[in-house]
């Protein structure tokens, strides 16, 4: 396991929690966690014992955005410093999804695992951000987000004004982005920036229940083929996405899992996936 210095990670029965760790600081933002959570989340998508990937932050926030510390250095060289020294960490060759979704968090989309992101305190600015390339998203009801760009003099950064749209509206979206107004985790689910909200101390359960269920019930294999068909349909027409479709299905005969998950069904008996 590599060694980390703002992030846990650690692979239990499966799920691969990955915890923001700055608690002290709400976990804030940096060029190292930037590093750091993409690297894991790339290690996690290639590892064979990783089947399910969550997302969360240590202490009472999940993140607060980007380290004012940061900023201020920003805005003191006049933007020369925006571009910090993150490694590229991209593979060679890139695969044709992430060329579809380049920028800071594309390599969550082309992850073959499925990633929850548990915000169980505020969560602000790219903190927000970051959760929206996760594929599932539970919050705690009283936890407090902002997207905060407009009052720090700043935009709709890093594909926030092409995904926040998708999920929520073109409406909310805006007015999300030019109030910058805190609201509620309960908010979120009503307009659908989350799939639930849940009380605080229900959160992780439900969360590790639900990542627990992904990692034995359901085939890896399939969850990564759908998680591709999903995405990709962002820039296909109708038949072009049903001509992938018919295409994998065909394919899906021929494997193990689709053996197991017929096998298992038929003798009542938990599934033993192994994603090929």
């Amino acid at each position: 396991m590599a060694e980390y210095r703002e992030i846990l990670a650690e692979t239990k029965d499966g799920v691969l929690t990955i915890t923001l760790n700055r608690p002290e600081r709400l976990n804030a933002w940096t060029g190292i966690m930037q590093t750091e959570v993409e690297t894991a989340i790339r290690a996690g998508g290639t590892d064979d014992a990783v089947r399910c990937i969550v997302i969360t932050g240590a202490g009472r926030g999940f993140c607060a955005g980007a380290d004012m510390n940061g900023l201020q250095s920003i805005q003191a060289s006049g933007g020369e410093q925006y571009q910090a020294k993150i490694p590229d960490l991209k593979p060679k060759p890139v695969s044709e999804l992430e060329k579809t979704f380049p920028g800071r968090f594309g390599h969550m989309f082309a992850c073959p695992k499925p990633i929850i992101a548990a915000i169980n305190g505020p969560c602000a600015g790219i903190g927000l951000i970051l959760t929206l390339f996760a594929d599932m998203r539970y919050a705690a009801a009283d936890a407090k987000f902002t997207t905060a760009f407009s009052q720090r003099g700043l935009i709709a950064e890093h594909g926030i004004a092409w995904q926040l749209p998708r999920l929520v509206g073109e409406a909310n979206a805006l007015d999300l982005l030019f109030t910058a107004r805190k609201f509620t985790g309960a908010e979120a689910e009503k307009l659908g920036l989350v799939n639930r909200a849940l009380a605080g101390e229900e959160l992780m359960p439900f969360v590790y229940d639900l990542a627990e269920h992904l990692a034995t019930q359901v085939s890896p294999r399939s969850v990564a083929i759908m998680k591709r068909q999903i995405r990709e349909s962002y820039f296909q027409s109708y038949a072009d996405s049903l001509a992938v479709a018919d295409g994998e299905m065909e394919k899906s005969f021929a494997t193990h899992d689709f053996k197991e998950g017929v096998a298992s069904f038929v003798e009542r008996r938990a599934p033993a996936f192994t994603g090929k």
